[in-house]
């Protein structure tokens, strides 16, 4: 019997993903942002950064911003003082990873569930470097893994081998029984284990988006900044001739002549209505949504949407 890894694009491969340590550079999650990037001012809320740290609190100097005055100590002294703060030194980001069967697709050079974990990668690696502590949630049809966000490559490491373990247990065969709802499950841990100012990656075909879906991301957005990775397979904006093709949602199957053009367009409105709903929905919040497809890597996708053009 093969091994998973043996089949790349079905399944991921560690070296690969480890590989993407390279990969992970012309974009940033930090508040400056190219004029271009998808998390401008332009396109959408800014990003809160790291926050503030208070250090003290002087004699007001010329130049202070009057907003820091201390009005109670200025008061109980008779002379201005100002409070100061300085920048976190580091910011907690959460990578929320779906492997549901639902994932397990893809037309051309992957899966849906390897692009999801070479993204989750990349956004790993990028964190790393930028000095800040990553962590994940994990999650498939059946079970939701979390780790804590630490500054480390060994916490990296541990997600990338999380990812892993969870992408090569997809089966079309198995005994896994999709479970939308496994979706709104992973976004309460989350909402559980993100506290004010993390930022949170949801990497995801949002396969079973409800309004709770809507109602967690919007509650996590008041006091975090969200991002969300829509993974998906180019099939959502042109369906292709393929034939007589079997679709099954791992519980009914049918077939669908795929050379029928009316049958084809009627694909196509269904998987594009989606993916405007969804955008259109999280937009309306300031939460950014990234598309990503299957049809090629995910750096330079990512690069293209966050970089400088």
């Amino acid at each position: 019997m093969s091994r998973p890894d043996e089949h790349p694009g079905v399944y991921v491969r560690m070296s690969d993903l480890i590989r993407l340590k390279h990969k992970a550079r012309g974009f940033s999650f930090l508040p400056k942002q190219p004029v271009h990037s998808l998390l401008t001012g332009r396109h959408a809320s800014r990003l809160r950064g790291r926050g503030l740290d208070f250090e003290e609190i002087r004699g007001y100097l010329p130049g202070d911003d009057i907003r820091s005055i201390d009005w109670k100590v200025t008061a109980r002294t008779r002379k201005p003082h100002t409070r100061v703060y300085s920048e976190e030194r580091e910011r907690p980001v959460l990578i929320v990873v779906d492997q549901r069967l639902s994932m397990f697709f893809g037309t051309q050079l992957n899966m849906k569930s390897v692009t999801a974990a070479e993204t989750a990668a990349l956004a790993a690696w990028r964190v790393l470097s930028s000095g800040d502590r990553v962590g994940a949630v994990v999650f498939n049809d059946e079970t939701t893994w979390n780790i804590r966000p630490h500054r480390s490559a060994k916490t990296v490491m541990e997600i990338l081998n999380r990812i892993v373990e969870q992408n090569h247990a997809l089966r079309v065969d198995g005994r896994t029984v999709p479970n939308p709802g496994a979706l709104d499950r992973a976004l309460r841990k989350t909402a559980h284990l993100a506290r004010n100012n993390t930022l949170i990656c949801i990497i995801s075909d949002f396969s079973g988006y409800t309004d709770d879906t809507c109602r967690h991301i919007k509650l996590m957005g008041r006091h975090n900044d969200v991002i969300l990775g829509l993974i998906h397979d180019p099939t959502a904006k042109e369906a292709v001739n393929a034939g007589t093709l079997v679709i099954s949602d791992g519980i009914r199957q049918a077939s669908l002549d795929s050379s029928d053009e009316a049958k084809r367009n009627r694909v196509r409105e269904v998987f594009n209505e989606r993916l405007h709903l969804l955008s259109d929905e999280l937009t309306r919040y300031g939460v950014p949504v990234l598309p990503i497809h299957t049809a090629r890597g995910a750096a330079e996708q990512i690069r293209e949407a966050l970089g400088d053009r």
